[in-house]
């Protein structure tokens, strides 16, 4: 019995804590994120990743948890994209953001949006296809983020 109470109480003090983060700013014209994303990967030679979705969204703030706690993951997108987060919610649809990012919403969320240093969509990917039970699997994510790396998308140029 008391194995299963405190089953209970890790289990509402992990998902209060998960459900309490801000994760995406509501407020944020979402537009003006991803134009200074572009800039910056521009600037470091890497592609955005962009990560839309809203802190209602269990799944958006699993992955965010996901990126930032699992080192493999993490490296994967730091290395290679400036990582930004493009709120979707009934309060702002950011719908220039939208437009720019090709609607990705019809995908559900959270979706991954991947632009080039010019500001070009290169690939939408709907998260779920990187999901492992209850979460996200580490192989599957670091594939798709190495797949879609600057250097992998880029055709050398001949000599």
């Amino acid at each position: 019995m008391k194995r299963i109470l405190i089953l209970v109480i890790v289990t509402l003090i992990t998902s209060n804590i998960l459900f309490s983060q801000k994760v995406y700013d509501e407020t944020k014209d979402g537009d003006k994120q991803l134009l200074e994303a572009i800039e910056t990967a521009k600037a470091n030679n890497k592609y955005v990743f962009a990560m839309v979705g809203g802190n209602w969204c269990k799944w958006c703030l699993m992955f965010n948890e996901f990126a930032n706690t699992n080192q493999n993951v993490k490296k994967a997108l730091n290395d290679n994209f400036v990582f930004v987060h493009i709120n979707y919610s009934k309060a702002n649809e950011n719908p220039k953001a939208m437009k720019r990012l090709g609607y990705p919403e019809r995908f559900g969320f959270p979706v991954f949006v991947i632009l080039n240093e010019k500001g070009e969509r290169v690939h939408t990917q709907n998260s779920a296809y990187l999901e492992k039970d209850e979460g996200y699997s580490e192989k599957e994510v670091v594939s798709f983020l190495n797949n879609w790396t600057k250097q992998a998308v880029t055709i050398p140029k001949k000599k």
